[in-house]
């Protein structure tokens, strides 16, 4: 039987992408998922690069979701419901999703969460990465939004404080 999949919504998979740390995924967690709406999403700005960072990352599978009713009326975005959709359907040993609204929906589905910062955080555990607090300032500098508190949590967690 395949192991079950690690599935990623769009606001990771751009910090990745920014970050160049696409073959981190691989290294993590081998093959990872992304709902067709989910690339759709990530192809909508800056396509030519990011549609060479898909074509060269051939452990990113797509995968098309079917969004059953309860899970509609979770006011969510499309993106974030065909995550948990996957989630659900193929228990999922992993969603990666950053938006709060989604992540306690997830919660409360009891899927197994992580988002952007934890996947750096797992790759500074497994020495994929040296460091990951110039990671967090390029990613604030760029203009994502990270609490400070959740930054100091996950340097300090890193051994980087």
């Amino acid at each position: 039987m395949p192991s079950k999949p690690v599935i990623l919504n769009n606001t990771p998979l751009i910090a990745l992408h920014f970050l160049q740390a696409f073959p981190l995924l691989e290294k993590l967690y081998g093959q990872v998922w992304i709902p067709t709406i989910v690339q759709q999403e990530f192809l909508a700005f800056d396509t030519d690069s990011r549609r060479f960072a898909l074509l060269n990352a051939p452990w990113i599978k797509v995968a098309e979701a079917q969004v059953n009713p309860t899970l509609q009326r979770a006011k969510l975005d499309t993106g974030e419901l065909a995550v948990l959709a996957l989630a659900v359907e193929y228990q999922a040993r992993l969603v990666v999703i950053d938006e709060l609204r989604a992540r306690k929906y997830a919660e409360r589905l009891g899927l197994p969460l992580t988002g952007t910062l934890g996947v750096l955080l797992a790759g500074k555990k497994k020495g994929y990465l040296s460091a990951i607090t110039p990671l967090l300032a390029r990613l604030q500098a760029s203009g994502m939004y990270l609490d400070e508190r959740l930054v100091l949590y996950v340097r300090h967690m890193a051994g980087e404080l």
